[in-house]
């Protein structure tokens, strides 16, 4: 799922100067499951908003809504219309949701309350961990499943780098060596002679390197 964080509330303040009537617009996808913004964190942040104005002595109207996503037209329609009531949309959604609305809203100012991180999976509570880089080349076949891409530092295709030091990231040793996470998986599956086949040189076109991606399923499309 896509991980995300609350931006600094100093910095969601300096970007609602000016404004007099706010919506702050939650999402319940990716972000409501990483805590960062459903319906809880949009009451938090309006809470802190409001704190924020008495103190600066800033008059603002402040409405909250949660949307079950942000990234999907039919979810998001009612917005066109009704974000003209206000000077701001705040969403708390990931950047997929504030381009959305952006786009649907030409005439409203849309603000983005979260910084959008990575794709990544939950460990446990509090913590989420990056797993893919949605470079739309998945190898993951050829790794027992384990991302080089997301998780070597170095994003190397064929093996590790000559500061891996007993399975540990020469960049950061707190970081595991994928490279050596992938080795042993494939020891284990008695699949280690097929790392001696060497990756052909990648195309990061699909990874975005050739502009915005886009994707079309004629079966689906109506």
């Amino acid at each position: 799922m896509i991980i995300a964080e609350r931006k600094p509330l100093n910095e969601i303040m300096d970007m609602l100067k000016g404004v007099s009537r706010l919506l702050v617009l939650g999402c319940r996808g990716c972000v409501a499951i990483c805590s960062a913004g459903g319906d809880k964190e949009v009451e938090i942040l309006a809470s802190a908003i409001r704190l924020g104005c008495k103190k600066q002595g800033m008059g603002m109207e402040i409405d909250t809504d949660t949307y079950i996503r942000q990234c999907d037209p039919e979810y998001i329609e009612p917005l066109k219309e009704r974000g003209r009531q206000y000077d701001a949309v705040l969403s708390m959604a990931c950047g997929v949701g504030v381009n959305f609305i952006a786009d649907l809203c030409p005439g409203v100012r849309v603000l983005p309350g979260l910084n959008t991180s990575f794709y990544g999976a939950n460990l446990s509570s509090g913590e989420w961990k990056e797993m893919c880089a949605g470079c739309g080349a998945c190898v993951l076949h050829l790794t027992g499943g384990l991302c080089p891409v997301a998780r070597c530092a170095k994003r190397l295709s064929n093996g590790p780098c000559g500061g891996s030091v007993g399975g540990r990231c020469e960049i950061d040793p707190n970081v595991s060596c994928v490279w050596f996470a992938i080795h042993s998986k494939m020891q284990q599956m008695n699949r280690a002679d097929d790392l001696m086949e060497i990756m052909p040189i990648r195309d990061w076109r699909t990874a975005g390197h050739g502009g915005p991606r886009s994707r079309r399923r004629e079966d689906l499309l109506s």
